[in-house]
């Protein structure tokens, strides 16, 4: 899946529930520029929602697309502004 997008950083939260995940993926894509692409690897089945949900009510960024693996959960975001 990775090889459709061109990932800038990869950002590791496995092992982390709600909040952290939303919040350290605030943090690094503050840190992007415009039109770079956050790969975010996450255990907790919650950060589907939600990081969906946050990128939604988010100005500047773009969720791309979300990927369900074996205990795995793999977000693209995209910094718009």
């Amino acid at each position: 899946m990775s090889s459709q997008y061109d990932i800038t950083e990869t950002l590791d939260v496995k092992g982390q529930s709600c909040p952290m995940p939303v919040v350290k993926t605030k943090g690094a894509v503050d840190d992007l520029d415009e039109g770079q692409i956050l790969e975010v690897v996450a255990t907790d089945s919650g950060s589907m929602s939600d990081l969906a949900g946050w990128a939604e009510g988010t100005d500047g960024v773009t969720l791309l697309d979300q990927v369900e693996g074996d205990d795995v959960y793999k977000h693209y975001v995209e910094k718009t502004a």
